[in-house]
């Protein structure tokens, strides 16, 4: 653990499930099945690589957790399982095992929720060995537990957020005439390494700023260049996503007017993003922008060719989106990426990324805007 950063605590894990419990009674479904993953290490604390042999979790509307496990994964289990101390250990075939702990949860005739990532030979092999059950979606439980954050989880995000915008500054310092882009990358990543914190970046230069997620295209550096830095660094599992968009050396009045306008609807999702709105209105109030600019419309390009803003959390993009469609309200302690981008193809892109959290109040950035076309950070 890096110095000053507070991991979740055991009994808000504890939390957790009895949450996750009161939704699987409230939604009729009798379990949930989890694999290695994100949603695992959020109930439980348990990191796992997903392999061919197959590791989960039921979790039950009523009785203890089930693990279960590979016989020659069981030792290496037992150091790092901290909750439940029914672990059930197959040797040849997981889904008899798997059949009779949902049995013995009384659950093998009932409706098992089903995590939303799990792969398609673990969802067969179950429903092969339990033909009376029933399946649905776990994110009903999943997500109604994991969109709307904690303090512990909101600070965790923080110091995620400050790290990347640390890098950023560090990475941004050396830029130079020339520069391919893997080396503006590598300095980003050295930086995330003396920070202490795993990091990610692309970058992307000139007319591929104008890709929403970067070219194979070598590249080097030119006056007149926008440069385009995405993406984030994990703190305890918690994700950081920004974005800046910063020229190098003097801008055109284009790249000025075009900058400025990003911006603008930038500004406009977050003064969109209030208690008890519907996700769309965020995206529709950064679309609205960009179109009166005179771009799009919808997601024609040039204009905004993605959504306003995803969710995040453990994962970089989780639920919900800021986008057309999503009418669900924004709620305290819901996380979000603001995005919104300008995507002229052949020419250059703006995008500019800052996350955010609502409270009772409105939304709270993790990040400080970019004030300027030259200026990435406040």
């Amino acid at each position: 653990m890096t110095a000053g950063v507070v991991p979740i605590a055991d009994a808000e894990r504890q939390g957790r499930l009895d949450k996750a419990r009161r939704l699987m009674r409230e939604q009729k479904v009798g379990a949930i099945f989890l694999e290695a993953g994100s949603s695992l290490y959020y109930f439980t604390g348990v990191r796992w690589t997903p392999s061919e042999r197959l590791f989960g979790l039921v979790i039950p509307a009523q009785g203890e957790l089930g693990w279960l496990v590979a016989a020659q994964d069981e030792k290496r289990a037992s150091e790092v399982l901290r909750a439940g101390q029914d672990v059930r250990v197959w040797s040849d075939d997981p889904f008899p095992r798997l059949a009779q702990l949902l049995k013995d949860r009384g659950v093998a005739a009932g409706t098992l929720g089903m995590d939303e990532r799990a792969r398609f030979f673990v969802f067969d092999g179950i429903r092969r060995a339990v033909p009376g059950l029933e399946f649905t979606n776990a994110d009903g439980v999943t997500a109604g537990c994991r969109m709307q954050k904690s303090a512990a989880e909101l600070a965790l995000m923080q110091r995620a957020s400050d790290v990347t915008i640390a890098a950023y500054k560090a990475g941004l310092a050396t830029l130079r005439e020339g520069m391919p882009q893997n080396e503006l990358q590598s300095n980003i990543h050295a930086a995330y390494r003396a920070l202490g914190y795993p990091g990610y970046v692309s970058v992307m230069y000139g007319q591929y700023t104008a890709f929403p997620h970067g070219s194979i295209t070598p590249q080097k550096l030119k006056l007149g260049d926008f440069v385009m830095i995405d993406d984030g660094c994990t703190v305890e599992g918690y994700q950081s996503d920004i974005t800046r968009t910063v020229i190098f050396g003097k801008p055109t009045d284009r790249q000025r007017k075009v900058w400025a306008l990003e911006r603008k609807a930038q500004d406009a999702a977050l003064a969109a993003a209030r208690p008890g709105a519907p996700c769309e209105a965020v995206d529709l109030a950064a679309r609205k922008v960009i179109e009166a600019g005179g771009f799009g419309p919808g997601y024609k390009t040039p204009g905004l060719p993605h959504r306003t803003g995803h969710g995040i959390g453990l994962d970089g993009h989780e639920w919900t989106y800021l986008v057309k469609g999503s009418k669900t309200p924004l709620a305290k302690g819901m996380c979000f990426s603001d995005e919104p981008m300008i995507a002229i193809y052949g020419e250059f892109g703006v995008r500019l990324e800052d996350c955010f959290y609502m409270t009772d109040d409105g939304p709270r950035l993790f990040s400080k805007q970019s004030p300027a076309i030259d200026q990435p950070f406040a």
